[in-house]
């Protein structure tokens, strides 16, 4: 026992000795292990649905590349069934407050590496669909608990069982922590048994297992693992081998039986498939040993079919922002700078292409002690090793400048700066002071970067907003790249290891497996955030990268490159292409947004309300009487587009923010005015809803539905009216009955007569976001009644006061709809446009519109109802009428 007390605390002398207790029981369950009944002839069934592995299973091999995983197969052709190219993991998880925190880790691993994800909580949830038009729709299965997987109803347990042969997907599952006394259990009817409650050391990864990919497998992991509730498996069966293996804490300490080999404990078992035809990995713990994530990773990838998986190279830049700028005392000096050239020349042998990117203020220069001064002399002596980049001369944040001319001036006042200092700027990237200016978009700041430095490149953490960091995107702007940047925990207030939150222990967590290595692993693309003031004093920076580099090439398989800024955006959207499209979110609702918001931009400058169309369905006429009401406003008309912004869906939406602004008027509060806007082409844009509810989480949506027929026939003569040489040309059922081999033109009006009236599939979109704000009005009611029907917008919008209708609104017997009553009784009717008669429809027609809808029609149906909405009386009449 004298062993214990020079090295352990005492809660670690209670787990030894638990563990002695043990590791005695585990040598005679070991013992018993060899004669026991999971050898493969005696195994025990699953059930009728199981293959019997001696008789149907044939058994997995692989190639030369280890790490391609080849699936088992189990038809006549020998081939599985096809996975969607945007097949997801599914992830069931517990709903258990004590246990569910793992399971947020288990998502959190996989969105953070941008893998699709469907997550079900186990009891309150039924198993999703996991076959769609004959593909399957998940390429793993991931169980948060190995018992839940055990303990599922036999016909969900046959069913997934049953996918995972057909379409050769694989099982991960964990061993949650054990909640009996049992120290011993069979896993279900596998020919396996688990030992639970242990203390292990010494984890060794198993070379000969296929799953590697992130895993260096020649490491080993010496001493106690965290936890004391460690779960091991065992078993004969050849469809067994281990992944990860480990000792028992105590176990180099007993030598009761000498000429028996030290044994290793399967912490992680991988399940080859020649048992039943499946291929399983189960884990003994989950990732409170670090090994574990990217271990888990690994597994992913190789039992997805590399379908989920993730490149080896990553890009990393270190930005080191205002390198002059600091208070005396905690600046660089001569020896840091010198430091920071020779560990720049360490980590490029490591890392290749490596520099620091140094960010400059030029009119903090030389405001240091006396010996920071010289630092920054020296600076300039080296200014040749790194790459630079400019802030604003004086460190303003772009937003505060009352002037975009006085920006423009303080830029080019830094430009001189760095010209006179012999300073390379030449990279094409700019960092604003607090990322001011740069999200939320501040329009002069890209204007000036462009005019003065002629900026490719910028990063920020704000977008779309700063937490979670896993959640960061880029964009563009204005020609600009926009990439996220990480703050790696190092700011301008930790100058020491003491002032570091948790100390330096807890700097050296974030980096030996913790948060950092994570952002390395999970991100292809890393700029990260530092400062001047951690590369004097302790030189937390140096320390920090060193080890960090030196850590992720100990463990694991990742490439590290450096390039240089731009190259670096470029390359992130060429890994990301999707992301080069901005997503406007509103400023008004995250506090750090509108801290760096342009105090003159208005929060209440934004609609809330948006008539989404579709065309020729009575938007224009909704327009006009919402209109009338004293404290509704509608946007100004554009210049292009007139009274319809199409900024949603259009080019437009590439302006900007401030663009789509300045079309509405300002108020002082949202009781003022009620702004809205009616843009037609939002209703069947697939884009539309996501931006619109990003930008106006919180509006109300109107979309007017008439008999999809109907429409499809106002526009083609709408279309012809406006002189459309296919309208012009050929017959309306022509049209709308074309062939795949008919003139472009005509495929093009044929789209826009047909698509926006398969509603159910647009307005699906819409009830995504906004299934408690959306009201749908019936277009012949609007035509007909629309008193009525302004009434029930008034009472959807919560308006006060209500307008009384029918004072304002009058029937024009030659038009055939309601105008608007103006002074002394005259009417005012829409343009010439709206309300032409047209001639009838052609019966052919009718009868292939009828026959095309149908299906669609049943849908929307289905849908208003699901929802509880309207159904329009035309749409009620259609689906009761027979075929």
């Amino acid at each position: 026992m004298r062993l214990f007390r020079v090295t352990a605390p005492p809660r670690i002398r209670r787990g030894l000795l638990f563990t002695i207790v043990m590791s005695l029981i585990s040598l005679w369950l070991l013992m018993q292990h060899m004669s026991s009944p999971t050898d493969e002839k005696n195994v025990p069934s699953h059930g009728s649905d199981v293959v019997k592995h001696e008789t149907s299973v044939k058994e997995t091999t692989y190639t030369q590349n280890k790490n391609m995983r080849q699936p088992l197969t189990h038809d006549n052709s020998g081939k599985t069934q096809p996975i969607a190219a945007d097949s997801a993991a599914l992830v069931i998880v517990l709903e258990d407050e004590k246990q569910k925190d793992f399971g947020t880790q288990i998502l959190v691993a996989l969105d953070a590496n941008r893998f699709r994800i469907k997550s079900v909580k186990f009891e309150s949830q039924e198993l999703p669909p996991l076959v769609k038009s004959g593909e399957g729709l998940f390429s793993v299965i991931i169980f948060q608990n190995l018992l839940t997987y055990i303990n599922l109803k036999e016909t969900d347990r046959a069913h997934i069982d049953n996918y995972c042969r057909n379409y050769g997907v694989g099982i991960i599952a964990f061993a949650g922590p054990s909640l009996d006394h049992e120290y011993s259990s069979q896993v279900g009817n596998f020919p396996m048994v688990m030992d639970q409650k242990l203390i292990l050391k010494d984890l060794s990864l198993n070379k000969n297992s296929p799953v590697f990919h992130i895993t260096k497998s020649e490491v080993t992991l010496k001493g106690i693992l965290p936890g004391e509730d460690w779960t091991v498996f065992r078993s004969n069966h050849s469809t067994y081998q281990p992944i990860a293996q480990a000792k028992t804490s105590t176990q180099d300490m007993i030598n009761i039986v000498p000429s028996v080999k030290p044994f290793l404990h399967a912490t992680i078992l991988q399940d080859l498939g020649h048992y039943d035809g499946i291929q399983r990995i189960f884990f003994g713990s989950n990732f409170s040993l670090w090994i574990h994530y990217i271990l888990f990773l690994d597994c992913v990838r190789y039992l997805s079919g590399q379908r989920l998986s993730v490149d080896l190279k990553r890009y990393i830049l270190v930005d080191v922002d205002d390198i002059f700028v600091g208070s005396p005392g905690i600046r660089m000096k001569p020896d840091d700078v010198e430091a920071m050239v020779v560990e720049q020349t360490i980590l490029s042998e490591l890392v290749p292409g490596f520099r620091f990117n140094l960010g400059f203020s030029g009119k903090f220069f030389q405001r240091g002690t006396k010996e920071e001064n010289e630092g920054d002399e020296r600076l300039l002596k080296h200014a040749d090793k790194f790459w630079w980049f400019p802030h604003m001369w004086n460190h303003m944040q772009p937003h505060k400048y009352n002037s975009s001319s006085k920006m423009i001036q303080d830029m080019k006042r830094n430009k001189q700066f760095a010209q006179d200092k012999w300073i390379p700027v030449k990279q094409g990237y700019a960092v604003a002071p607090h990322h001011s200016g740069v999200y939320p978009v501040h329009e002069e700041l890209y204007s000036a970067w462009k005019s003065v430095w002629q900026i490719e490149a910028t990063s920020t953490e704000e977008y779309p907003h700063l937490r979670p960091a896993r959640s960061r995107r880029g964009f563009t702007h204005k020609g600009i790249m926009v990439v996220p940047r990480e703050t790696c925990g190092l700011f301008t207030h930790t100058n020491f290891f003491r002032e570091y939150p948790g100390g330096k222990m807890r700097l050296d967590h974030s980096i030996n497996g913790g948060e950092l290595f994570r952002t390395v692993i999970n991100k292809p693309v890393s700029i990260f955030m530092t400062h001047l003031s951690n590369y004097g004093n302790d030189r937390l920076g140096l320390y920090t990268f060193d080890k960090l580099v030196r850590f992720v090439q100990a463990w694991t398989n990742i490439q590290l490159t450096t390039l240089p800024p731009v190259e670096t955006a470029r390359k992130y959207f060429e890994i990301f292409p999707a992301e080069k499209d901005p997503l406007w979110r509103n400023p008004c609702e995250d506090k750090r947004h509108l801290e760096i918001w342009s105090a003159k931009k208005n929060c209440h400058q934004l609609p809330q309300l948006i008539v989404v169309g579709p065309q020729k369905t009575g938007t224009t006429a909704l327009y006009t009487f919402l209109a009338l009401h004293p404290y509704i406003k509608s946007n100004v008309p554009s210049e292009k587009t007139f009274e319809e912004l199409q900024f949603f869906s259009g080019p437009s939406y590439n302006n900007g923010l401030d663009w789509y602004m300045k079309y509405f008027p300002a108020g002082k509060n949202s009781s003022d005015q009620y702004l809205f806007e009616k843009s037609a082409t939002y209703f069947d844009s697939p884009l539309a809803p996501t931006r619109v509810h990003a930008l106006l989480p919180k509006a109300k949506i109107i979309a007017i539905l008439t008999h999809p027929a109907n429409r499809s026939y106002s526009w083609y003569q709408h279309m012809k009216v406006h002189n459309d040489k296919a309208a012009i040309n050929h017959s309306f059922y022509d049209v709308i009955t074309a062939g795949s081999q008919s003139d472009r033109s005509v495929k093009s009006l044929q789209k826009r007569c047909l698509e926006p009236g398969k509603y159910a599939t647009h307005l699906s979109r819409w009830l995504k976001y906004y299934s408690k704000q959306i009201l749908i009005i019936d277009g012949d009611q609007l035509r007909e009644d629309p008193v009525t029907v302004m009434g029930k917008v008034q009472r959807f919008l919560g308006i006060r006061p209500r307008l009384d209708y029918k004072h304002f609104l009058k029937y024009d017997s030659r038009k055939g709809f309601y105008c608007i009553v103006k002074h002394k009784g005259k009417s005012e009717c829409l343009g010439k446009s709206k309300g032409r008669v047209y001639p009838p429809m052609e019966p052919t027609a009718v009868e292939y519109l009828n026959l095309y809808y149908r299906q669609h029609n049943l849908q929307l149906h289905g849908l208003l109802e699901s929802y509880g909405l309207t159904v329009p009386e035309w749409l009620i009449r259609d689906v009761s009428q027979k075929p």
